[in-house]
C-alpha cells in the first residue's frame, strides 16, 4: 500500500493549475465554462457529482467539485484539456476523471476512478431547474436600482467590475461590499445554480441597504491575474470597493461596510485593522480563526474521513502534509522548494506522475500558499476598528464553527469593538440548511440561504445603520499611492519571500 493514498490540495487555493495554458492547437473545442452534473454509481447507491469550470484570464482554469449528499462543496479540481481530451484530477479525494468533451462542450464522457472504484461517468452541462429558468425569463424589474459598475484599484493598477444595487428613494443609504471565499469567483458566487451573493444582494437591497458585488480578479469582466494574488492583495481590492462606494451620491460614506464569506471574511477583518479606508462595520460568514496551515490540515482530515479513510491513513497523510509545509517554509528559493516538494511527493506516492507532482509543487510554493501557511488571524484582530458580526454553521466541514468562532471572538474582544456571534444549527459552509428544509419552488426544492442567518444579518445591519446615522460623519482617508498600510500583514526576508507576521 502507498504510504499516503491522499494528499491535501489546498482547499483555499485558486490557481486552477491546468497544464498547457499556451500553445493550444487551433482545433481545440470552445473554452469550457459552466457546470456539469452526472450520477456516480457507488456501492449502496448513487451520488450526484457537479463540476464547475471557470476559465481564467491567464489561460488556465479554476474548477471545483460539489457532492451535495456528502456536504462537499468547492473541492479543488485540476483541469487538463488537449483538443477534446479532458482530464480532471481531484487529489483531495484521490479521484480522477479521464474522458472526452462531446457535443460542443455540453457533455463530458469518460471514466471516473477513486480508491476501490472505477466506473463509466457521463457529465452533462447543467441547466437551472425549470422554475429557476422561468423566473429568469419572466424576471420583473426589481424594486430597486441596479447598475453595472467599474472601479479602479490604483495600487494593483487594475479595474474591477461588478453590480451595484441601490434601494429606491432619495438616500443616502448604508452600503455593504460582498467579498468572496477562496477560489476565483464571479459576482454571483455561483455554486450549482445557488447564487450566494446574488441572493444576499437582492435580500439586503430590498431592506434598504445598497450592495456592491464584483467579479474577482481575472474573472468575468474584472482585470488582473487571480493566480498571482495573495490575501493582502485582495485586501486592496476591498479597500478600492469601499472608496468607490463612499464616492457615490446615494451612499452614506460613514455607513459603508464589508461582508465576507470564508476567506472573504478574513479579508474584511484585515481591512478593518488598517488605518486607511477602513470599513464602518464587518460581517464575517465563516471566516477562519485558526492559523492557515491548521485550517488546511483539519480540512484534509475531514475530507479523508468522508470518503472512508481509516485513522492510519489520515495520520500518514497529515504527517506528509506537515513535512511538505515545513519544506516550503524553510526553503525560500522557489526552484529549490519545488524540487524538494516533487521529490517528497513522488517518494510517498509512487503512482504520482511527474506532471501532477510539478503542478502540486507549484501550488504549494505559490505566493498565496507561502502567505497562508503562516497567516494567523489572531495577530490582527486586536487592531480591528469597527463592530463585527460573526456567523458560522455547525455543519460547516471547511470552517469548524467551534474552533474558529471562539478564536475570532477572543481576538476581537481585545479590540474594544462590539462583537456579536451566532452559530447556525445544521447550516453548512454555503449557509444552506439541510436539503430537506429547502423551500419548494415550482414543485422542486431550491437551495436557499439559511432563514435564521438572514434574520440575524438583517437585524444587525439595520441596527448598525441606525446607530451610525446618529454619529457625526467621519473624514474618510483615501489609500496612499503605495500600500503602506499593508506592510504589517507581510514582510520580506533577505531572500524576498513573502511571509505573514507572526
Amino acid at each position: 500500500m502507498q504510504k499516503s493514498l491522499l494528499f491535501l490540495m489546498l482547499l483555499l487555493w485558486a490557481a486552477g493549475a491546468a497544464s498547457g495554458a499556451s500553445g493550444r492547437p487551433a482545433a481545440e473545442p470552445p473554452r469550457l465554462n459552466g457546470q456539469w452534473q452526472g450520477p456516480l454509481k457507488v456501492p449502496g447507491g448513487t451520488l450526484t457529482l457537479a463540476i464547475t469550470i471557470v476559465p481564467l484570464s491567464n489561460g488556465t482554469y479554476y474548477a471545483a467539485l460539489d457532492v451535495p449528499q456528502q456536504r462537499i462543496s468547492r473541492m479543488p479540481v485540476e483541469v487538463e484539456l488537449k483538443d477534446d481530451n479532458l482530464t480532471l484530477r481531484i487529489e483531495q479525494a484521490g479521484s480522477s476523471f479521464v474522458g472526452k468533451v462531446l457535443a460542443g462542450g455540453d457533455k463530458l464522457s469518460g471514466t471516473w476512478q477513486q480508491p476501490g472504484l472505477k466506473t463509466d461517468l457521463v457529465l452533462e452541462r447543467s441547466t437551472a431547474p425549470v422554475a429557476a429558468q422561468a423566473a429568469r425569463k419572466l424576471r420583473l424589474t426589481p424594486p430597486y436600482r441596479e447598475s453595472e459598475v467599474t472601479f479602479p484599484n490604483a495600487i494593483a493598477k487594475i479595474k474591477l467590475s461588478g453590480t451595484l444595487t441601490v434601494p429606491s428613494g432619495e438616500g443616502p443609504f448604508a452600503a455593504v461590499v460582498l467579498l468572496s471565499d477562496s477560489g476565483p469567483q464571479d459576482r454571483e458566487a455561483d455554486v450549482q445554480g445557488y447564487h450566494l451573493f446574488g441572493m444576499l444582494a437582492d435580500y439586503l437591497t430590498r431592506r434598504g441597504i445598497a450592495v456592491l458585488r464584483f467579479d474577482d480578479r481575472g474573472v468575468g469582466k474584472s482585470g488582473g491575474d487571480y493566480s498571482r494574488a495573495t490575501t493582502p492583495d485582495f485586501v486592496t481590492d476591498a479597500q478600492a470597493a469601499l472608496a468607490f462606494l463612499r464616492g457615490r451620491p446615494l451612499i452614506a460614506p460613514q455607513q459603508v461596510g464589508l461582508l465576507g464569506h470564508g476567506e472573504g471574511g478574513n479579508i474584511a477583518l484585515l481591512a478593518a485593522s488598517e488605518p486607511l479606508e477602513a470599513p464602518n462595520f464587518v460581517v464575517s460568514l465563516a471566516a477562519y480563526g485558526q492559523p492557515g496551515r491548521d485550517v488546511l490540515r483539519r480540512q484534509q482530515g475531514e475530507i479523508m474521513r468522508l470518503i472512508g479513510a481509516d485513522g492510519a491513513q489520515v495520520k500518514a497523510a497529515q504527517g506528509l502534509f506537515d513535512q511538505l509545509v515545513e519544506t516550503v517554509r524553510q526553503t525560500p528559493n522557489q526552484a529549490a522548494a519545488r524540487a524538494k516538494i516533487i521529490s517528497l511527493l513522488r517518494s510517498n506516492n509512487t503512482g504520482l506522475d511527474e506532471p501532477m507532482a510539478r503542478a502540486r509543487a507549484a501550488q504549494l510554493t505559490s505566493l498565496w500558499s507561502r502567505f497562508f501557511f503562516d497567516f494567523n488571524p489572531a495577530t490582527r484582530l486586536p487592531l480591528v476598528r469597527c463592530p463585527v458580526l460573526l456567523l458560522n454553521g455547525t455543519a460547516d466541514l471547511q470552517v469548524a464553527a467551534g474552533r474558529n468562532m471562539s478564536l475570532l471572538q477572543k481576538g476581537l474582544r481585545q479590540s474594544g469593538q462590539a462583537v456579536q456571534a451566532h452559530r447556525l444549527a445544521g447550516v453548512n459552509h454555503l449557509f444552506q440548511d439541510d436539503p430537506t428544509q429547502w423551500p419548494i419552488v415550482g414543485g422542486e426544492r431550491q437551495a436557499a440561504f439559511s432563514a435564521q442567518g438572514l434574520t440575524y444579518l438583517r437585524d444587525w445591519l439595520l441596527e448598525r445603520s441606525r446607530l451610525l446615522k446618529t454619529q457625526q460623519p467621519v473624514t474618510v482617508r483615501r489609500p496612499a499611492p503605495r500600500p503602506k498600510a499593508l506592510t504589517p500583514l507581510r514582510s520580506r526576508s533577505r531572500r524576498g519571500v513573502v511571509t505573514a507576521a507572526q
